[in-house]
């Protein structure tokens, strides 16, 4: 039998996991990444004389990448240092106002019944409850699985998990959702940024978004080197698999031949025939014609919009005092309805801001670095308007006063020569990851249908297979790596037989605990 040749676009997650799964199964692999690494949505940015994580800062679903390795004969801990977090985040709304969230579940109610009462704690260990059910009705159904129809949704749910769904309310959002569970407004709005997490609106997105909170709750880890440390991690499994790995090359064209996508073309000139291709990128690049006309219908423009949360965000190296920071921290304002009506109904940067930050030095519990200066990444939610309506430095530097304000108001004070800060906007991603926009999770998952819109692995090229944070299952580390997997699981069933029978699936998966 003549070998196999498939070429991958994007060698972010996606692109990665899907090189590992073919190159195991004997297939010829060549990876082509436009950037001078691996990674992807992964990335380094130098503030002063550091390098700090700049894209992703959350591991979570570690069983994905567990699940990938063994595949390939390996260990993930071979090679890569990996470290639980106790404290999942800690949030803040005033100097005065402080909540961290747990792993151990038990430890969060108390935390919260300290809070906001042992009323507000009862109903929390009730949505933990929850939350578990309908992460393990959809583990099967949709994130291990092809993107679902109507029709696979239900007979893959069976009747306990659609009368779960139900219970949620078929059309209810992620917010009014949250409403049931927890009557202090500040919890609402903690949990209600899960949505954010896949780059929504917690008014918007829908109530299975819940889900994200018992993900949490089962692990959240902390690389060794950073979230670039995973991706190198993938990369040396690929390139011992036999993947031929091509950086700084920018693909330009996808070929079609006969109707079949056949190769690709660089910017170069070089081109690499395949019998088939995984395009690993923006799906909206492929229907604006970034990658040529032949390949403009390969998605359908309803899964393309609306677009999601792009993001204002800042690297620095910096010194810290005032505020005893976890690796992970959430700063809240008031009203935060009006942070989602300017970044998604008026399109424009939000004048009470949500600040993310995460403190990279501070892996293990206890006192930070002891007035060193220490890696900061602080992000604000921001519209997905980069190839459109750039930010004005005047809009930028309005939302950088609001936001650094408000952590000044929650007692934390940071200081950061200039030429230790590195800003990143809407503009600088839509560059990064062209035909996005800024936008940083695909399509935005609004309203109940979007799980059924956004695209599939298999597009409508045939030979042509997607993977990414833009295509199913979704936005984020492990969802973009299980994309790649899928992607992979689907070609090769196409390659392996004229007619295909059956839904592809991932196995593996989180155990009931």
């Amino acid at each position: 039998m003549t070998e196999r040749q498939v070429v991958i676009i994007g060698a972010g997650m996606g692109g990665l996991a899907a090189a590992c799964d073919l190159a195991r199964q004997g297939v010829r692999v060549t990876l082509l990444e436009r950037a001078p690494q691996t990674g992807g949505k992964i990335h380094q940015r130098q503030a002063g004389r550091m390098l700090i994580d700049a894209g992703p800062t959350v591991l979570t679903m570690r069983w994905v990448f567990d699940d990938l390795l063994q595949a390939c004969g390996e260990r993930l801990e071979d090679g890569l240092t990996l470290h639980p977090l106790p404290v999942l985040a800690r949030h803040a709304w005033s100097a005065d106002e402080r909540l961290d969230l747990f792993a151990d579940s038990q430890q969060s109610a108390q935390a919260i019944g300290d809070f906001s009462g042992a009323a507000e704690a009862a109903r929390f260990l009730s949505f933990c409850d929850e939350t578990r059910r309908v992460y393990h009705s959809l583990e099967r159904a949709y994130i291990r699985a092809e993107r679902p129809t109507l029709g696979s949704m239900g007979r893959n749910l069976g009747a306990r998990g659609l009368a779960l769904l139900a219970g949620l309310g078929p059309f209810a959002s992620l917010w009014r959702s949250l409403g049931r569970y927890f009557h202090d407004p500040r919890l609402r709005q903690l949990f209600g940024r899960y949505a954010t997490y896949c780059g929504g609106s917690p008014w918007l997105a829908p109530a299975t978004l819940m889900l994200i909170a018992y993900v949490e709750m089962r692990g959240v880890w902390a690389a060794e080197g950073g979230m670039q440390a995973i991706a190198q991690r993938l990369e040396r499994t690929a390139r011992r698999l036999g993947v031929q790995i091509e950086c700084g090359a920018q693909v330009d064209h996808i070929l079609v031949t006969n109707g079949r996508a056949s190769g690709a073309r660089l910017l170069d000139g070089r081109t690499y025939d395949a019998d088939a291709l995984i395009f690993n990128g923006e799906a909206a690049a492929l229907a604006s014609g970034l990658l040529g006309e032949p390949v403009r219908s390969a998605v359908s423009p309803r899964g393309l919009q609306p677009r999601s949360l792009s993001a204002l965000t800042w690297a620095m190296q910096a010194q810290t005092s005032g505020f005893e920071l976890s690796y992970h921290n959430v700063f809240f304002q008031p009203d935060y309805a009006s942070e989602f009506d300017d970044v998604f109904g008026r399109s424009i940067l939000p004048s009470r801001p949500t600040l993310y930050l995460c403190a990279q030095d501070r892996i293990q519990a206890g006192p930070g670095p002891n007035g060193d200066d220490e890696r900061l990444f602080c992000l604000i939610n921001a519209p997905a308007r980069g190839d459109s309506n750039p930010l004005t430095p005047e809009e930028i530097e309005r939302c950088e006063t609001a936001a650094f304000t408000h952590l000044a108001r929650c007692g934390l004070r940071l200081s950061a020569a200039p030429e230790h800060r590195t800003c990143t906007t809407p503009q600088d991603f839509n560059q990064r990851f062209p035909g996005s926009g800024g936008a940083l999770y695909g399509m935005a998952p609004h309203g109940w249908m979007s799980s059924f819109r956004r695209p599939a692995s298999t597009s409508a090229i045939p030979g042509l297979f997607l993977a990414g944070g833009s295509a199913h299952p979704g936005a984020g580390v492990p969802m973009a790596t299980l994309s790649g997997r899928l992607a992979a699981a689907t070609l090769m069933a196409h390659l392996d037989s004229t007619r295909r029978s059956g839904r592809v699936h991932i196995s593996g998966g989180m155990s009931m605990a």
